[in-house]
């Protein structure tokens, strides 16, 4: 997981609620909104971590095994 601890704007701790939201969004095909709702996730400056945050580790190890 690559997720940021803190929002980047107001300094909220977040990454403690990434894993619900990934397995309700991913696995089990909820929306995102009402995921964020119902996690009381209200400032549109947090939303926008969960939203705009992209796992990039996978290709981090496969480039990392082409050299």
């Amino acid at each position: 997981m690559m997720m940021p601890v803190r929002c980047f704007t107001c300094g909220a701790v977040l990454a403690h609620r990434w894993q619900e939201y990934d397995r309700r969004v991913n696995a089990e095909k909820e929306n995102p909104a009402k995921v964020l709702d119902d996690m009381g996730i209200k400032r549109y400056c947090c939303r926008r971590m969960f939203i705009s945050n992209v796992e990039l580790i996978d290709e981090f190890i496969t480039i990392s095994r082409k050299v």
